[in-house]
């Protein structure tokens, strides 16, 4: 028996190091998100698909692969940004592009429980061996298999000895208990440390010797996987300042990644730093809000004395700017007694020291994020980032346990904000997948905390999305009356949020959630709902559409936004941009061109247009994508439509 750990010095010698352990079939578990060590999964996966006597089984979800350049004019624009953003040589995992192929080997099977967002809707492999589960269920699937081996990506202690599980504390502590109490056997652990990761205390840390293995990764060592931040639309702007307004202060956060949770935490960033603008652009985006009976019971307009606490299964640049403008303050401390004293105001000085001390105000399983937010995980100074716990999911996403009665008293006045693709006029949401069986992503956490909002006596689910989507040219209403998959079942109905509102459902009848939800939805689409729901026998037949929900339109949101936009309240970026200014100004042109050549017939109509209009003389955007000086009809064609497009989007910005 050898001391543990053994010091590895590269992926081959970890690779020799886990076959002597496990022998050739490999059962692997793998955290979700960043903290893969893609190096050595990779390693991995080529010596078993070179070996056709080896077998890999690799359990694990959401794996981050940078997106394609495509073609044409959107790759002169993304592939020197992705070179930038991941680096030119950054390791993508080798089973995405086989998986994307049609070419995973027999002798290797990739089982994940959630998908990068519809990255992988044509993989016949990755939609075959997907795993529907909730979050907090992963870990026990993972232990029924019986893996013989975890790896994870970890931090190393600034001059200490303590490695940190950093961004992905989630499963491996829930994993590893769940094959204790089954009896099966530990797994051999295998830590590779990225120099880059922070260093998180707390559950986070193990001594080195929680491993049997630990690697530090060899050069050239590649950059954490950032997800680019994408600007943030007038819908989605209005969906976060309508959403803002239904958390109270005292309360407790959950928000997820994407523009509408951007825009969510903007507008609550704004609520706290310049309140009056806030509640002038509330009066104007939705006048009367300040005397909704649902916001006055629910959540409010003002300014965040005593502060929120995070309880969220994952944390990103949302949270950031929430703690740096203390909107995120509100400490707790796992001692049920104390936390009682305070809320009653019976604490002393020796209880708020204490809390003072150790109070942490967000708890999260994992992290993922910007550039800056790493940046700025790490500059924090020891005492500060100790304020943020990274944990075991079961922590965060359930109740269940030995911590219920704590943790339902740490989680008051809780608000869970996530988001979903649709929703039906009775309630149900769907997230994860389409009628025809195919996954965007997965269910993850969504399902624990809807479930969790009704459990809470002053929690509320807020389900968000955008009221119309776009799909091969074509726009459809996101509020249906059916749809053939649901991710949240109808009778788990709470609050939905679009551009145009909020949809309060909770202990409504059918007929009432219908009239709510018609009241949120595109004034385009909302007729023909109307009729599908008449037709069903759940709304009156004498049910006439009330005269201001026909202002349901674009056109309105952005008219109501648009003084806001121009003062700055309202940036296309609002917490930073990965993108140089002119790359921004690219970003608008490209979004204006691809809104408007969804079919053949349309970009002939526009090319035509490019042709007659000089467009906008920008030779800095130009340069950028080497079309200053076009050769070729491929070259001058892509010119003019650039041209003409950097005209309109920036008169319409």
């Amino acid at each position: 028996m050898t001391d543990r750990p053994a010091i590895l010095h590269d992926f081959d010698q970890a690779l020799d190091f886990l076959l002597q352990r496990t022998g050739r079939r490999l059962v692997v578990a793998a955290p979700l998100g960043l903290g893969k060590p893609h190096g050595l999964l990779n390693a991995l996966y080529h010596h078993v698909a070179d070996h056709d006597d080896h077998a890999l089984h690799l359990l694990t979800a959401l794996s981050l692969t940078p997106p394609a350049p495509g073609q044409g004019i959107q790759a002169r624009f993304l592939k020197p940004f992705l070179d930038r953003h991941f680096g030119a040589d950054y390791p993508v995992l080798a089973h995405v592009p086989a998986q994307k192929r049609g070419q995973v080997p027999s002798n290797i099977r990739i089982e994940e429980f959630y998908m990068q967002s519809g990255a992988l809707l044509g993989a016949s492999d990755a939609q075959r061996h997907y795993n529907n589960l909730n979050y907090t269920h992963a870990a026990r699937t993972v232990a029924l298999h019986g893996p013989n081996a975890l790896v994870q990506l970890v931090a190393r202690e600034p001059g200490g000895q303590r490695l940190s599980m950093s961004c992905n504390p989630d499963l491996t502590f829930d994993a590893l208990d769940e094959l204790a109490r089954l009896g099966k056997p530990r797994p051999t652990l295998i830590a590779v440390v990225h120099p880059d990761l922070p260093f998180m205390a707390g559950d986070a840390a193990v001594q080195s010797d929680f491993f049997d293995a630990v690697l530090d990764h060899p050069e050239p060592v590649p950059r954490l996987f950032a997800l680019p931040r994408a600007p943030v639309s007038d819908a989605e702007f209005a969906i976060g300042l309508h959403a803002s307004a239904l958390v109270r202060d005292g309360g407790t956060l959950q928000i997820g990644i994407g523009a509408l949770s951007d825009a969510l935490s903007h507008a609550l960033a704004l609520r706290q730093t310049r309140n009056a603008a806030y509640r002038e652009l509330m009066e104007n985006l939705a006048p009367g809000l300040h005397e909704s009976p649902l916001h006055c019971a629910w959540g409010g307009l003002g300014e965040f004395g005593v502060g929120l606490y995070g309880a969220s299964e994952m944390i990103t640049d949302g949270f950031k700017r929430l703690v740096e403008v203390e909107v995120i303050k509100r400490k707790v401390v796992d001692d049920l007694d104390l936390m009682l004293r305070v809320w009653r105001g019976e604490d002393d000085d020796a209880d708020r020291s204490r809390i003072e001390r150790e109070g942490q105000y967000l708890h999260a399983a994992f992290f993922l994020g910007s550039h800056d937010f790493y940046a700025w995980l790490r500059a924090l100074p020891d005492h500060e980032r100790a304020r943020i716990g990274m944990t075991r999911v079961s922590h965060i996403n359930q109740l269940y346990g030995g911590r219920e009665a704590l943790e339902r008293f740490q989680r008051r006045d809780a608000r869970f904000f996530n988001t979903c693709m649709m929703a039906t006029a009775l309630g149900a949401a769907v997230s994860d997948a389409l009628d025809d069986g195919r996954v965007v992503s997965g269910v993850g956490g969504q399902y624990n905390f809807v479930a969790m909002a009704h459990a809470l006596e002053e929690g509320r689910s807020i389900l968000m999305l955008r009221s119309t989507y776009e799909n091969a040219g074509a726009l459809s209403s996101s509020v249906r009356w059916n749809y053939g998959h649901t991710t949240i079942p109808r009778h788990l109905r709470d609050i939905f949020v679009t551009e145009y509102g909020v949809a309060d459902l909770r202990g409504r009848s059918d007929e009432e959630c219908v009239i709510a939800m018609l009241a949120v939805t595109d004034a385009r689409f909302i007729d023909a709902l109307a009729a599908q729901a008449k037709a069903a026998g759940k709304l009156a037949r004498d049910f006439t559409v009330p005269t201001e929900w026909r202002r349901n339109t674009p056109e309105r949101i952005a008219e109501s936004l648009r003084p806001f936009r121009r003062l700055g309240l309202l940036p296309d970026y609002p917490l930073g941009s990965d993108f140089t200014e002119i790359e921004q100004r690219l970003v608008r042109a490209l979004t204006w061109l691809k809104a408007r050549t969804g079919s053949r017939r349309r970009m002939l109509g526009l090319i035509t247009q490019a042709l007659r209009d000089g467009g906008r003389d920008d030779p800095e955007a130009l340069t950028r994508m080497g079309l200053n000086r076009p050769a070729g009809l491929s070259e001058r064609v892509q010119a003019r439509l650039l041209r003409l497009a950097l005209k309109h989007s920036a008169s319409e910005g």
